[in-house]
């Protein structure tokens, strides 16, 4: 009988690249998660402290920039660090990354001016860009596809770990020993990681890895993303119509049609576009860039509403988000889990995707008076959703793809991620503001405030509407900045006016929901039409290795052939 796909045959590909001894493979795995963890968690630290950064450093106007710098090199240096890592090894790749973050956090520590901290907090991510992408290409090199569900899956954790320590260690620390300290710590976990990579991750590289770097690809990468990403970092308070928003980005999408023009013809591109044949790598990285443009929505306007409408603290309203990162864990090991014993993924995924809809739909009912217990449970189902996506989708991709180009495709697809979160949060940004200005006058009135004031809050513009947000006693705010002369008949409406504003302001945030119950269930369908239904260990080949075996079969002849078929 012929051969297929579930012969024996097909399961050559279930092996690790690098093989090594069970001990030293899960000395690896941990102080790679060590250095995963490193840079996550200097994510959560650092936005606990920043408030006092840049008061300290007189900063304040251009305080989104201290994260700014840090996505751009990330997310623009992680697939040359991917493409580096198949040519010369994982090893030297992620201590180049961990000694430039390194280098970063301590010169981040040392600023004395705003200008410095945001130039090398760019620092900081041009090394953040070589960990997240080449510590899952170690996983992929050092284990076979069957086993790596069992450890993927605990990078998922580290991430919700990260967030569950990062904001009271980053507050702590900067109450006491001063903010500097936040990026201190990060030499001694950092210099064992160093250590650990050092002497037990084996120098190796693929010996068919061809060694030219496509710099003309890498350059023009850079000006079509980095526009892009300002572009949409901008549009959090600006229009589609402006210069400084649908200007870059369309410059951006320019230089991304010029990209993929210079990748098709580059001999070895920092993006294979060879990748995009394999429909499995294909799903992956579409869904995962839509799941993406939901979550982030989750995790940033879910705080912002505990401290705007609940009153808590920017610590606290951390903590209000665990059901969200519990369910995240748990869901995340688990799947790894299951697929690592089922050998089975696209069924699961396409039921994580659906339950994070489903999460995502209940969060759209959120009002100023909503229990905190129903809220945690919303959270917890959305969680447990969307945390296998985390898990799943690097082992289909690294599953799909040959051995030579495990650190490039590992690294497009934490480039998709990261440019989906970027694009979400710029959509659901400008979605709230334009509900939140919607609702105020309509909510006003509904609490009781007469027509002529909630018309007159409405006609303040975004501006004024986007100081009533701010995180404060709102009572004490609106009293402030009412002329002296009306306030005795506005004091008597400001329990009416706050309970309206917070109404509108819930609203407003549930609305942002809707994007990710949208791109959720597109992503769900895209991987229930577009993924083929393998299982790991198993994968399709690239059009070059098919050619490569139509071409050895023929010099092997019929009889070579016939005798083949029969085993």
């Amino acid at each position: 009988m012929t051969a297929t796909p579930t012969t024996p045959a097909a399961f050559e590909h279930d092996r690790a690249p690098i093989e090594l001894p069970h001990r030293t493979r899960i000395e690896i795995l941990i102080v790679v998660l060590a250095g995963i963890f490193l840079a996550a968690l200097d994510q959560t630290v650092v936005g606990t402290a920043l408030p006092r950064i840049v008061t300290d450093l007189k900063g304040n106007d251009v305080y989104t920039w201290a994260f700014t710098s840090y996505l751009l090199t990330a997310t623009v240096s992680g697939p040359m660090y991917g493409k580096l890592s198949d040519i010369y090894g994982r090893r030297p790749i992620f201590m180049v990354g961990v000694s430039v973050f390194l280098l970063g956090s301590i010169l981040c520590g040392l600023s004395g001016e705003m200008w410095q901290f945001i130039a090398f907090r760019g620092l900081q991510g041009l090394g953040a860009g070589a960990l997240f992408p080449v510590a899952l290409a170690i996983i992929g090199d050092i284990f076979a596809p069957s086993e790596r569900g069992k450890y993927q899956g605990f990078f998922g954790a580290v991430f919700g770990l990260s967030s569950l320590i990062g904001p009271a260690l980053g507050g702590l620390i900067t109450d006491t020993v001063g903010w500097h300290w936040v990026f201190y710590v990060n030499v001694p976990i950092g210099a064992v990681v160093l250590y650990v990579i050092w002497r037990t991750l084996p120098p190796h590289h693929e010996p068919d890895a061809d060694r030219h770097i496509d710099y003309l690809g890498a350059a023009v990468f850079v000006a079509a993303l980095v526009p892009i990403l300002i572009g949409f970092t901008n549009k959090q308070s600006g229009e589609w119509t402006d210069v400084e928003v649908g200007g870059l980005i369309g410059l951006g999408a320019f230089f991304t049609a010029v990209f993929v023009w210079v990748e098709s013809r580059a001999k070895e591109p920092i993006v294979p576009l060879e990748l995009f044949r394999i429909r499995a790598f294909t799903a992956s990285v579409i869904a995962f860039f839509l799941a993406a443009m939901g979550f982030f929505a989750a995790v940033v306007f879910l705080p912002r509403w505990y401290q705007f409408v609940a009153g808590t603290s920017a610590t606290e309203s951390g903590y209000q988000i665990l059901p969200l990162l519990f369910g995240l864990i748990i869901s995340a090991v688990g799947a790894g889990q299951l697929v690592a014993r089922t050998g089975r993924y696209k069924a699961l995924i396409v039921v994580a995707l659906v339950t994070t809809s489903f999460g995502l739909f209940l969060l759209t009912n959120l009002r100023a008076d909503t229990p905190h217990p129903l809220i945690w449970v919303w959270m917890a189902v959305a969680g447990l959703g969307i945390g296998p996506s985390f898990a799943i989708f690097t082992l289909v991709v690294q599953n799909a793809v040959p051995v030579r180009e495990l650190g490039a495709a590992t690294s497009s697809l934490t480039l998709f991620q990261q440019i989906g979160g970027t694009v979400g949060l710029a959509i659901v940004g400008s979605l709230f503001g334009s509900v939140f200005a919607d609702e105020v006058p309509r909510q006003l009135v509904g609490a009781g405030v007469p027509q002529q004031y909630a018309d007159a809050f409405a006609s303040g513009g975004g501006d004024a509407l986007n100081q009533l947000g701010g995180v404060g006693d709102l009572g004490a705010s609106i009293l402030a900045s009412t002329p002296e002369a009306f306030r005795p008949v506005i004091e008597p409406l400001v329990p009416a006016i706050v309970a309206g504003i917070h109404q509108a302001f819930s609203i407003a945030t549930s609305a942002t929901f809707a994007v990710g119950i949208v791109t959720t269930l597109i992503a769900a369908l895209v991987v229930l039409v577009v993924m083929p239904a393998g299982r790991m260990g198993e994968r399709e080949q690239t059009s070059a290795e098919r050619a490569a075996g139509e071409r050895a079969a023929a010099e092997l002849g019929p009889e070579a052939i016939a005798v083949r078929s029969e085993e």
